[in-house]
């Protein structure tokens, strides 16, 4: 019996919801939209498949919507580009209740056939694709494309909510995350969170805007490389330097949610910085 039950989403995709973290994986929006508008596009996957050779990282897989929306994308823009994924997931009975109630039956095929594939063995080779799922904590996990020295076109981060799961939205984690982006590469994630900005400049990657996806909140884009990344505006950029920019902190890579959460909140007591509630006002009356 499956795990997890089917919720439709307004794009008539379906999603999961997480009793652990009380979220759904998806926006009610629209899942299969989220995949694409959030990760696949902004990435710039389709104009990037020209070079034949394409890897991504896929940092909390879940269903496995991201990695098909890839995939798709970039065969659809070059039949014959041969895609390397690694893909980062805690729990294995996401994608397996994914595949058992057929949601990946909106993509084409051989898409939904390899990507099954891959969960079930933890592999899937073809002359068109190397995918590895890897299982377990990421901040562990994250050690294996690190150590091969795995350089990503396109990072797909796509945890729950910082609130929900700041262990994958620390400063040192998303650190760990840049070391395997391609000078080139593009780190995409749904979260607009002024925290995690700060992480990824910390990292020394430049951030932008995505569009919003049925939600009035933008996404992010990360990169080493300024040409791909449109910048902040003036009223995005001060937010960066209010108590909500203080970045999450897990200095060992191990700690509890609880004990990353209070570090922060003892961190923002102390700062001293503008609040967003006092950023919000002031531009309201700009």
């Amino acid at each position: 019996m499956s795990k997890f039950n089917p919720w439709i989403t307004d794009d008539g995709s379906y999603t999961f919801f997480s009793e652990e973290f009380g979220q759904t994986f998806h926006s009610k929006f629209g899942a299969k939209e989220e995949s694409i508008f959030k990760y696949a596009i902004p990435t710039l996957l389709a104009e990037k498949a020209c070079r034949g050779h394409l890897q991504i990282l896929d940092i909390c897989y879940g269903l496995g919507y991201n990695s098909a929306a890839a995939l798709a994308t970039i065969w659809r823009s070059n039949p014959n580009c041969s895609v390397e994924i690694i893909a980062l997931e805690i729990d294995r009975s996401v994608p397996i209740s994914a595949i058992e109630h057929n949601l990946l039956s909106d993509w084409e095929e051989p898409i939904p056939s390899l990507l099954t594939q891959l969960v079930q063995t933890e592999s899937s080779e073809t002359a068109r694709l190397n995918a590895r799922l890897i299982l377990g904590d990421a901040r562990q996990t994250i050690s294996e494309p690190l150590d091969r020295g795995f350089q990503a076109d396109a990072i797909f981060l796509d945890p729950f909510s910082p609130t929900a799961c700041p262990q994958l939205w620390s400063i040192e984690f998303i650190d760990r995350v840049a070391k395997c982006c391609a000078s080139d590469g593009i780190i995409a994630t749904y979260s607009c969170a002024s925290a995690v900005r700060t992480a990824m400049i910390e990292a020394g990657l430049f951030v932008g805007d995505t569009s919003p996806v049925g939600r009035k909140s933008p996404g992010t884009i990360a990169s080493f490389n300024t040409a791909q990344i449109a910048p902040l505006s003036q009223q995005e950029r001060e937010h960066l330097q209010t108590r909500a920019a203080i970045p999450y902190r897990d200095p060992t890579l191990s700690d509890s949610m609880a004990k990353i959460i209070i570090r922060r909140e003892l961190e923002q007591d102390d700062c001293g910085l503008e609040t967003t509630s006092q950023w919000k006002k002031r531009w309201r009356n700009n």
